[in-house]
């Protein structure tokens, strides 16, 4: 067991924990969630097992904040990448992802809209990057984030 995480570990964890509560949204986590679970996980340097077991746990945990637009995009992007993995889009996992997106610290005006414009991105196979530059683009547009 680790009693010292650093900064960067509690966001990766904290992030893995929206993750699986996004992917119980609709009432069960099928294996391509955990899946793409482990693989944000093990992108970020951790261990499969680990990420599962931090899924499994996954019922406590606070959310931290990521501090700056890159970070809080990333991790909304992951949500919605994760909501359209299993090809249905469930009314409570969008709902999830526009409350996710709100609690990030987007505005509440225009989370629904960043929350369609990342799903069109995604589902139309357009690089991530540049997925984020038109959703910065559309932020800054719009000065919506906090």
């Amino acid at each position: 067991m680790v009693f010292f995480e650093n900064e960067q570990t509690k966001k990766v964890k904290s992030h893995l924990l929206n993750l699986a509560a996004l992917a119980k949204a609709d009432g069960h986590i099928d294996e391509r969630e955990m899946n793409f679970i482990v693989s944000v996980g093990r992108k970020n340097g951790m261990r499969a097992g680990d990420v599962r077991d931090i899924v499994a746990n996954s019922s406590s945990g606070t959310l931290i904040i990521p501090d700056n637009d890159s970070e809080r995009f990333d991790q909304i992007f992951d949500l919605v990448d994760m909501m359209l993995a299993d090809g249905v889009v469930d009314e409570n996992e969008m709902d999830f992802c526009i409350g996710m997106a709100g609690k990030l610290g987007f505005r509440q005006a225009i989370v629904s809209v960043l929350v369609r414009k990342i799903s069109i991105g995604v589902r139309d196979g357009l690089p991530r990057e540049q997925i984020k530059e038109e959703t910065q683009s559309f932020l800054s547009q719009n000065n919506q984030a906090n």
